[in-house]
C-alpha cells in the first residue's frame, strides 16, 4: 500500500515538473513572455514547483523499507528535471536585465540544481535496495 502511495506522488511530481516546464518554454517563445497558464513565477514556482520538490521525497520516506525499481527510476526521473529546469535557468538568463532589476540568477538555479541531485541519489538509493532484496 505505501508502495503504491508512493508511485502516485512520483508520478504526480514528474507530471507537475513536465507542466511546469511546458508553460515556461510556452513562455519563453512567446512574445508577452507568458505561459497558458494564468499565474506570475512566483505563483507557478510555489503552485508547482514546490509540490514536484517534496512530493518525490515524501514518496520516499513512506516506502523507504520496500525495494522498487520503478519507485527508483521515477525519483530520478523527478531529478533530471529539476536539474534540466536550474540548466534553463542559468542558460536563459539576460544578466544584464537580472542585474537592472536585482535578480540573482545562480541564487535561483543553486537551490534547484542541490535539489535535482539530492532526488537523483534518493532514486539511486531506492535502486540500490532494489538490488538487493
Amino acid at each position: 500500500m505505501a508502495l503504491t502511495i508512493s508511485i502516485i506522488l512520483a508520478g504526480i511530481a514528474i507530471g507537475l515538473l513536465v507542466l511546469y516546464g511546458a508553460d515556461v518554454a510556452v513562455g519563453y517563445s512567446s512574445e508577452s513572455g507568458e505561459g497558458f497558464l494564468p499565474f506570475d513565477h512566483m505563483v507557478r514556482g510555489l503552485g508547482l514547483g514546490m509540490p514536484s520538490l517534496i512530493l518525490p521525497i515524501i514518496a520516499f520516506v513512506i516506502s523507504r523499507k520496500e525495494p522498487s525499481h520503478i519507485l527508483g527510476g521515477m525519483i530520478i526521473l523527478s531529478g533530471i528535471l529539476i536539474l534540466v529546469g536550474g540548466a534553463v535557468v542559468i542558460g536563459n538568463a539576460d544578466l544584464a536585465k537580472a542585474a537592472e532589476s536585482g535578480r540573482n540568477v545562480l541564487s535561483e538555479a543553486i537551490p534547484l540544481i542541490i535539489s535535482g541531485a539530492i532526488h537523483i541519489g534518493l532514486g539511486l538509493l531506492k535502486l540500490k535496495k532494489s538490488k538487493q532484496g
